[in-house]
């Protein structure tokens, strides 16, 4: 099994690629279950697949100069928006593949952190409408 170091991954909401103030970036997808136990299951319980869903979190450096992600993102505030995310920001390939979709940016936090912190912005969206997956 080959391993790897996240070292250059790449993050775009609403068409923005914001890799370079993004320290940390995680989607997580999961699907309901739905219980479907009936008498005969004989004691065992049983269940289907629901509704998927899914979070897009992230972590950013902040800068609140112009043009730069706090200009970027607030804006976007209430809005559903695409996302992509890579791995490596390299091209998407069978060894890069990517993730694609919406996200709804439910919150902005433009302080954050405590006296001698770096300033940087935690913030999670939820995904709106399917997640995809996609090597070419």
């Amino acid at each position: 099994m080959a391993k790897m170091v996240l070292l250059a991954a790449f993050v775009s909401l609403g068409g923005n690629d914001l890799s370079s103030y993004t320290r940390k970036a995680e989607l997580t997808t999961e699907v309901e279950d739905k219980d479907v136990t009936t008498y005969a299951s004989l004691g065992w319980k049983e269940v289907l697949g629901g509704l998927k869903s899914g979070e897009l979190s992230l972590e950013f450096l902040q800068d609140v100069a112009a043009t730069k992600i706090d200009s970027i993102m607030w804006p976007l505030l209430g809005t559903v928006v695409p996302f992509v995310v890579r791995l490596d920001n390299s091209a998407k390939s069978a060894n890069n593949p990517e993730w694609t979709g919406n996200v709804l940016i439910n919150g902005w936090n433009p302080i954050e952190g405590g006296v001698g912190d770096e300033a940087a912005v935690s913030v999670g969206y939820p995904t709106s409408g399917a997640v995809a997956r996609a090597v070419a």
